[in-house]
């Protein structure tokens, strides 16, 4: 038996499973799909940069797109293209606001006539499955990280949200993996789509010698001495701890390292690597510079990019934002970095957490002759550009969308790899 609902302004008859058949989801006459984003808020990330990027490709496709979270500064972005931002408590994991939140949505919905809910982080998936279901519309789910799991599979229930979308995203073949490994996700919903890069922002050529000059300056690093940058938080898995005993290794008085992300309130870790540096007789090379508000500019000014986190990344926008600069690359042999760090000149994997092997990378990166690193500049560059754009990261995306509403065939490249290969 089957129930009434609005779709694009019109009447579909919903099957008793609640789902619309793919034949009958496509737009009316004269309308556009619309997409709904859910998510918690718009600070800064990823996750949220990812959103903001596919609003506004689904707006250059002719589409429409809604964001609901619970508000930040990257609404701005939003703003500027003329895509609504609805602000809701979404990141609440009260139940009983959940609950609430499920209604809110609802009237998300039908006020913007909405065509798909795509959910991109656990907390407000509660909320946008239960409103997509009861409008009888295709939910979407993306798989940003392997989450936590704690003790009697508590942890497991609630991360297993993301696992019950129409179609389930991955953002890497190690977290698609993951997704059938740990909750079972069957290939014929799960498709695979690695983050995008701006290559429009990272791109060598782009980076003018005064934006290079000005951050070499605020940094104050001496002219003509090797630089080695680590981006991100400061956190310990990130690794920065690991970096700093490599260096103390590598035996290199003239080589200055830059540990490049804010410590969000961190103090205790921040001392914790001064200390260190400060013990091993390397605090003369660490500089620990905070947020960078140009990293296109700061990648220019590094000879060598270092990744050296200890717990798998799902996928590491660092390693490809460095490949798309050109820069020599380090990053640990597990997690999603072996997918965007193929071998090649100027490209090393190294046992996480192993600063001997890492002290050795960096011996062998520092000592390239010019030739040997512009070759693996322009490989590094091509790859990133053919494999991680942001434009290819949303037309991936929009394919999904139109496999579940207009009954596409699924894309072949975005099937996730056979398991143990």
């Amino acid at each position: 038996m089957g129930i009434d609902v609005l779709f694009s302004g019109r009447q579909l008859t919903v099957n008793s499973e609640g789902i619309t058949p793919a034949s009958v989801l496509q737009p009316a006459p004269g309308t556009s799909p619309v997409v709904l984003q859910v998510l918690p808020a718009l600070v800064t990330g990823g996750v949220e940069r990812g959103t903001i990027d596919m609003a506004l490709a689904l707006v250059d496709a002719g589409w429409r797109a809604v964001v609901v979270s619970q508000g930040g500064p990257m609404t701005r972005d939003l703003d500027r293209a003329g895509v609504p931002h609805v602000t809701l408590p979404v990141a609440t994991k009260n139940p009983a606001r959940l609950a609430l939140n499920a209604r809110r949505l609802a009237r998300v919905i039908k006020e913007h006539e909405v065509s798909l809910v795509h959910a991109r982080s656990r907390a407000p998936a509660w909320s946008a499955l239960r409103a997509a279901r009861a409008a009888g519309l295709p939910f979407i789910t993306t798989f940003h990280g392997t989450y936590t799991l704690g003790p009697f599979d508590i942890k497991k229930e609630y991360n297993r949200i993301m696992t019950q979308g129409d179609r389930v995203i991955a953002i890497s073949h190690f977290i698609a993996d993951h997704v059938r490994a740990v909750y079972g996700v069957e290939d014929a919903r799960l498709r695979v789509i690695p983050r995008g890069i701006d290559t429009q922002v990272f791109d060598p050529e782009r980076v003018s010698a005064e934006r290079m000059i000005r951050l070499a300056q605020r940094w104050r690093l001496p002219d003509g001495l090797p630089v080695v940058m680590l981006p991100g938080r400061l956190t310990r898995w990130k690794g920065q701890s690991v970096l700093i005993e490599a260096l103390a290794r590598l035996g290199n008085p003239n080589v200055r390292c830059l540990l490049v992300g804010s410590d969000q309130g961190r103090d205790g870790y921040r001392a914790a690597l001064e200390n260190q540096a400060q013990a091993l007789g390397v605090a003369d090379q660490v500089h620990l510079v905070d947020e960078c508000d140009d990293m296109a500019a700061a990648y220019m000014v590094t000879d060598v990019v270092v990744s050296a986190s200890t717990d798998p990344e799902a996928f590491g926008r660092v390693v490809a934002e460095a490949q798309a600069m050109g820069r020599p690359v380090i990053a640990p042999a597990h997690g999603a970095a072996p997918e965007i760090l193929e071998p090649g000149p100027a490209r090393w994997l190294v046992p996480p957490g192993d600063p001997a092997a890492l002290a050795e990378a960096l011996a062998q990166a520092l000592a390239m002759d010019p030739t040997a690193r512009r070759q693996g500049a322009a490989l590094a560059q091509a790859q990133a550009r053919q494999l991680f754009s942001k434009t290819l990261m949303t037309e991936r995306t929009l394919a999904v969308y139109r496999e579940v509403l207009l009954g596409e065939p699924p894309r072949p490249d975005l099937a996730p790899r056979p398991l143990g290969a």
